[in-house]
């Protein structure tokens, strides 16, 4: 069974930074793109970004400019560096992995930026 770990989220102040860690059991090769996607309460799921294991790294228009998406394939683990976090930018941050034919989640990481 596919699992996906997300790590890292907690309590930061604004204009902190933050990294999340999204490991994935098994190769990243297996999946076509691993991405992150955040949802604030009230709000709809939105993209972070996406990296792509053969290809480039896209971001969405949340925390463009603001974050790095990276990934080490060796130990099948994507990250999520977010910098100069504002209180908007509280949300559960969740990790997907999709496939031709496949499409996980993980659990989520609650970050919250608030003085």
């Amino acid at each position: 069974q596919v699992q996906l770990v997300e790590s890292g989220g907690g309590l930061v102040q604004p204009g902190g930074s933050l990294r999340l860690s999204c490991m994935i059991s098994g190769s990243i090769y297996r999946y076509n793109a691993v991405s992150w996607y955040r949802q604030a309460p009230g709000k709809q799921r939105e993209l972070v970004g996406s990296v792509f294991p053969t290809g480039p790294t896209n971001y969405g228009d949340a925390l463009r400019g603001r974050s790095t998406i990276s990934a080490d394939v060796g130990t099948s683990t994507v990250y999520l560096a977010m910098n100069s976090l504002k209180p908007e930018d509280t949300a559960v941050y969740y990790c997907n992995a999709r496939g031709d034919e496949s499409d996980y989640w993980g659990q989520g990481t609650q970050v919250t930026v608030s003085s």
